[in-house]
């Protein structure tokens, strides 16, 4: 396992770290048995979320006991002051820990979500007084939006950033690694298999592997799963291979989606999930999970091109702030079906 440092907190993590999301899917003793092997074999950076279902409990229950040897990072999507604080002091509880490691602003995607955040009475303001008692350690935050995670982490705020890395989505390698590298903060890559759609799963990880982020959060549920993202690992990755990694990349993000979630589209197609996978599909097939999206999307992908409002001009085109054709995309998307 390659360890580096976390920007400017004095810790070491481990270059995989433990994506906890997925844990309440499966049985508390798989879950456990999971994290502890993860454990065992050198990962010492656990990420959740306050929001992802009872994840937090079951890191309680199942590794507070080995608290001394991971890094803790939680989440807050909470934007005023008095909510985050409630919802900070309630993680402590549920991860039966004195102290988080990390504290992320979650899923800051607009100007106007981040200035609420950073108000005088928002959720930054919660964190920061956590920290002042001693029960946060660092404060962080995370996003879709590369370009304006850049410009929010150059005003000094923040330890750590939590950002899309992967094989469809490198758009973080432009703007916003190189200011969090130049402001000395911890760097954290998620989901390197966007989700599901990129396989192997060996080229998908190492794919960010490749780059200059500390942490690559992978969301496991078993044993075997830790395991293979493990083996990914095990070889450090040389330039002709790196190049290639990157050279892939620039064909698989040809798509330009962030996810940034600014589309909603009226008859529930999930337009990002389209978009990431569209390249993917055509260049690598999909993994199971990325065949079983476009299973249950189905009927919602083959009546895009028939719903009336759209005809003239796409709803969700409206939204994007990369005026990306989405209509088009998913229209040929149905093509997965014949």
């Amino acid at each position: 396992m390659r360890y580096s440092p976390f920007g400017k907190t004095g810790f070491q993590v481990s270059a995989l770290g433990f994506g906890a999301m997925n844990l309440p899917g499966v049985s508390l003793q798989q879950a456990g048995d999971t994290l502890n092997y993860a454990l065992d074999h050198g990962i010492n950076y656990i990420d959740t979320a306050a929001g992802y279902r009872n994840s937090e409990e079951i890191i309680g229950e199942t590794i507070s006991h080995r608290r001394s040897e991971y890094f803790l990072a939680t989440k807050t999507n909470k934007r005023d002051y008095a909510a985050a604080k409630e919802e900070i002091e309630r993680s402590l509880v549920r991860m039966k820990t004195d102290v988080i490691d990390l504290l992320q602003i979650h899923y800051v995607n607009y100007v106007s979500e981040y200035k609420q955040a950073m108000e005088d009475n928002g959720a930054y303001k919660a964190a920061l007084e956590m920290k002042e008692a001693g029960k946060v350690r660092f404060i962080g935050i995370t996003g879709h939006r590369p370009e304006l995670l850049a410009k929010w982490i150059s005003k000094g705020d923040f330890d750590q950033v939590l950002f899309h890395l992967n094989l469809a989505q490198p758009f973080a390698l432009n703007e916003l690694i190189p200011m969090a590298t130049q402001m000395g903060m911890g760097k954290v890559a998620m989901k390197p298999l966007s989700g599901g759609f990129i396989q192997p799963v060996e080229k998908a990880i190492r794919y960010p592997y490749s780059q200059n982020v500390d942490v690559i959060i992978s969301g496991m549920i078993s044993v075997d799963e830790v395991k293979q993202n493990l083996a990914a690992m095990e070889q450090e990755v040389e330039e002709e291979e790196r190049k290639e990694l990157e050279a892939l990349a620039l064909e698989l993000g040809s798509h330009n989606c962030r996810r940034c979630n600014y589309c909603s589209c009226p008859i529930g197609v999930t337009i990002p999930d389209i978009m990431i996978s569209s390249q993917v599909r055509q260049t690598l097939g999909l993994l199971p999970k990325g065949n079983g999206f476009y299973e249950r999307q189905k009927d919602k992908i083959l009546s895009c091109a028939d719903y009336e409002p759209c005809r003239e001009k796409p709803l969700c085109e409206e939204k994007c702030p990369y005026h990306l054709p989405m209509q088009k995309v998913v229209q040929e998307a149905a093509s997965y079906y014949r």
